[in-house]
């Protein structure tokens, strides 16, 4: 008997495929006006192939003009990175004594963390830059990634994930002897390496995109993250688009490489969500 043809699926299909060229049209677009010449960028009907190419001038003029893209580079990638690490261990331990190491007051404590949750980050510019000043923190990129290394959402979304992993498995660990950092690093973090793959692919991106935090706590350019070090471009060559999308692609490279090796891992850690859930 044949099948009947599934034309609900056949339909959603469809939807979902215009709806995802609809959301990669912006991108393929900035790709597109990063390789022409400036006379191409705002023809009408839109030239998706340039007729005339003007790639390596575009980003020859990125990457060695004024702006001096291998400093801002090398400044997100450090302060990024050193950021995602520090963040991943702290929410990761601050998660694992939450959902398995019982204390007084835990679940108060817990609810108090979650609360700040709901302070809106501005509110505290005032009094983070009084105490980075304080500190001698400010105008460093010490002080910068302190600030994005506490994150109550990652010590919520762990701790979700470590209140899956059975109990029999820490009290065996605990009976050979184990301490709970030993617990916390030899069994406990690999057994939710989804998750802390995904939540350090999260971190990553919300630091290398962040702008807020280094336009207040940085002032010397030397220290400039790429988010700053295009936006400066922008004030000097705002008016020519081709370039400017040529610096914006560049700045958006390494969340690309950053998401295609980690694609893996993110989908694991919302499968595993699904099926705890």
């Amino acid at each position: 008997m044949t099948e009947s043809f599934d034309y609900r699926r056949l339909v959603m299909t469809i939807i979902m495929t215009i709806i995802g060229i609809m959301f990669m049209a912006p991108f393929l677009w900035m790709i597109s006006a990063s390789l022409k010449v400036e006379e191409e960028v705002l023809t009408f009907p839109i030239q998706w192939i340039p007729q005339t190419w003007n790639a390596v001038e575009n980003y020859k003029e990125v990457w060695t003009g004024s702006m001096p893209f291998l400093l801002l580079y090398w400044n997100s990638i450090k302060v990024t990175v050193l950021t995602t690490l520090t963040s991943v261990f702290v929410s990761g331990l601050a998660a694992y004594g939450f959902a398995k190491i019982n204390f007084k007051g835990r679940d108060a404590v817990f609810l108090l963390v979650l609360a700040t949750f709901m302070i809106p980050p501005q509110t505290l510019l005032v009094t983070q830059f009084l105490l980075y000043r304080w500190f001698g923190l400010y105008d460093t990129h010490t002080g910068l990634i302190l600030l994005n290394s506490f994150s109550v959402f990652g010590t919520f979304m762990l701790r979700q994930f470590y209140l899956g992993v059975s109990n029999e498995i820490i009290e065996s660990a605990r009976m050979d002897g184990a301490g709970h950092f030993r617990i916390f690093a030899s069994i406990a973090l690999p057994l939710v390496r989804p998750a802390i793959a995904t939540y350090a692919i999260l971190r990553f991106i919300w630091t290398w995109n962040d702008f807020q935090y280094p336009l207040i706590f940085l002032r010397s350019e030397g220290l400039y993250t790429i988010q700053l070090g295009v936006q400066s471009f922008a004030d000097e060559h705002g008016s020519i688009y081709s370039l400017m999308m040529a610096a914006s692609v560049s700045a958006i490279v390494p969340l690309l490489i950053i998401f295609i090796i980690g694609q893996k891992q993110v989908i694991e850690g919302i499968q595993l969500g699904g099926v705890k859930g």
